[in-house]
């Protein structure tokens, strides 16, 4: 019991360890991350947008290749959750609470206070800000999830290997995965996931605090900060205890309906014709753009490659360190499905969904400054998007909503979490117990304070990317692992031979 339970134990304790550094010597966690972080930005940044970008051409080719029939199960497997009900699942999971935190603070930002290319405030600024916006919301965040999700779902259910990080990495390493070289790569696997699902929690809880001290000049402090995450800590425990069938799937779908109702009242109440022309317009720049975009690191300008760090470089590492939760997660709802509906389900459709919402609420805060030159660029990023909404009819109705969204996508992620690190802690149970689950919601919560508490947003950011960093090289190994399997497959069963013994 205590051998299956290592991975649980040694997690556990590393991270009681930055638990009780956060606590009795913030400034020196402060410290330390930050120090570190600018080392990787600047000496791995290289590195990080090679490693992404290789990953979408993985995910494109196996949406259009032969291999893109193969179920991700038996033959005989059927799809547990409707089509819908999957999409909902893992958009909660994948996106959530980052969209409505960054929707109208990010492209805002890129046009009036740090251009990507150098020049804020223009007509050219604005068209840039929303094609950057996709780059970092787009199919390289989805192919990061994608390709971790896709490993470990064609090896837990077409091959029967267990749900961990390690038992993807067979065909390189073969048994030694079972030995301690396993328990070091999930023990990985879990600091990342750990250190990605607290960063998030604990953009929500920033998120809420702001709109609650915009809306009701509630302070915006660590003390209400932790007020919010104790309430909602609370709230996501209850809902883990239900199971992945009723809480996760009940919120997921109630995500999605109270994202789709601000999603609609925002697109009818804004300006909804230069809406719909700036989408238009960018998404065609973002296109023509996106391969300059992908290797983007500006090593003879220091002001860009300060910007690039300080977004590109962060979301990169964002989404490698939440890859191992939402590809596991991801995986667990996807059996059954072809490796093609699967890509075409994971990367496609939710991109396009991001872009619709970031032109959406980044083009109405746009254009509250460029048409109607009333500046909100000057406020605190999390409050970014109740001072748009102030700007409208049904801005308080709008704001309300947006609060109760962030609130229900926080325990989501963090009821997704939990389960998730649950099972990545007992040898990829698909049911891991209660006591285990609520170990990790405490967990949780607690580092997500202690990071708040050690610097706020920026610490969140710094210890992002140091923890991503390690989990990106296996990252790469389960891809390898993935096609080697793959190829071996496809030659067995003679997929992709068929024209050539007609010829």
């Amino acid at each position: 019991m205590k051998q299956k339970l290592a991975v649980f134990y040694i997690s556990v304790l590393l991270l009681l360890v930055l638990v009780l550094v956060g606590i009795f010597a913030p400034n020196q966690l402060e410290s330390v991350t930050a120090g570190l972080q600018d080392f990787i930005s600047n000496a791995f940044g290289w590195y990080y947008l090679i490693l992404v970008t290789l990953l979408v051409i993985v995910c494109l080719y196996f949406l259009i290749s032969p291999i893109g029939r193969l179920k991700l199960g038996k033959p005989e497997d059927k799809p547990e959750f409707s089509r819908v009900t999957w999409l909902a699942m893992l958009f909660s999971a994948g996106m959530g609470i980052g969209l409505v935190f960054w929707g109208a603070a990010e492209p805002l930002s890129h046009y009036a206070v740090s251009s990507p290319t150098g020049e804020t405030g223009t007509a050219e600024a604005l068209k840039d800000s929303m094609r950057f916006t996709y780059f970092h919301w787009g199919i390289h965040a989805w192919a990061i999830y994608g390709i971790v999700a896709l490993v470990l779902a064609y090896f837990n259910f077409r091959h029967g290997e267990p749900g961990l990080i390690s038992a993807t990495l067979k065909p390189i390493f073969g048994d030694a995965v079972k030995g301690p070289l396993g328990k070091v790569i999930d023990v990985i696997a879990v600091l990342a996931t750990v250190i990605g699902v607290a960063t998030t929690l604990g953009f929500g809880a920033v998120q809420i605090n702001g709109g609650l001290s915009f809306l009701f000049d509630i302070p915006s402090n660590f003390v209400v900060q932790l007020i919010i995450i104790s309430i909602v800590t609370v709230l996501f425990m209850i809902s883990a205890w239900s199971g992945l069938g009723k809480g996760i799937k009940i919120l997921s779908n109630a995500n999605m309906g109270l994202a789709l109702v601000l999603f609609v009242l925002m697109f009818f109440i804004g300006p909804t014709l230069f809406i719909l022309n700036l989408f238009t317009n960018t998404i065609g720049t973002y296109l023509q753009s996106l391969l300059q975009m992908s290797f983007r690191i500006a090593p003879l300008d220091p002001d860009s490659r300060e910007w690039i760090n300080g977004w590109t470089i962060f979301y990169w590492a964002w989404w490698i360190a939440w890859s191992p939760f939402v590809g596991i997660f991801i995986a667990r709802v996807s059996k059954g499905r072809s490796i093609r509906e699967f890509v075409f389900g994971v990367l496609l459709v939710p991109t396009v969904i991001g872009f619709l919402w970031f032109s959406t609420f980044g083009g109405s805060a746009m254009y509250l400054e460029h048409v109607k030159n009333i500046s909100i660029s000057g406020l605190a990023t999390e409050e970014t998007l109740f001072a748009v909404f102030s700007n409208f009819p049904l801005g308080m109705v709008l704001s309300i909503i947006a609060i109760i969204l962030v609130s229900t996508f926080f325990i989501t992620s963090a009821d997704s979490g939990t389960y998730v690190l649950g099972m990545m802690t007992t040898n990829g149970s698909h049911t891991p117990g209660n006591r285990i689950k609520l170990t990790w919601g405490i967990l949780l919560a607690v580092i997500s304070l202690v990071l708040l508490y050690s610097g706020g947003l920026q610490a969140l950011q710094n210890t992002m990317i140091v923890a991503a960093l390690p989990f990106s090289i296996i990252m790469a190994l389960m891809t390898i692992s993935l096609i080697k399997a793959l190829y071996k497959e496809s030659k067995e069963l003679g997929i992709g031979q068929i024209k050539r013994r007609k010829q």
